[in-house]
């Protein structure tokens, strides 16, 4: 599972797959904000229906 780093580094990257993979997500709900990450993965867990291990663990 990536850590929070490997995920910044390779955000770009990281947000096509999941926009490839989860159609309705929208750019505001991959919006990285240095400070904000928890939030995104809060988001990103209602949005999803999954925990954010899961959401990781799709990418390794």
């Amino acid at each position: 599972m990536p850590n929070s780093n490997e995920i910044k580094g390779n955000w770009e990257e990281f947000k096509g797959k999941l926009k490839q993979k989860f159609a309705d997500l929208t750019d505001d709900d991959l919006l990285y904000e240095e400070g904000k990450e928890q939030e995104m993965w809060g988001k990103l867990q209602q949005k999803l229906g999954k925990t954010e291990k899961e959401i990781k663990s799709m990418f390794d």
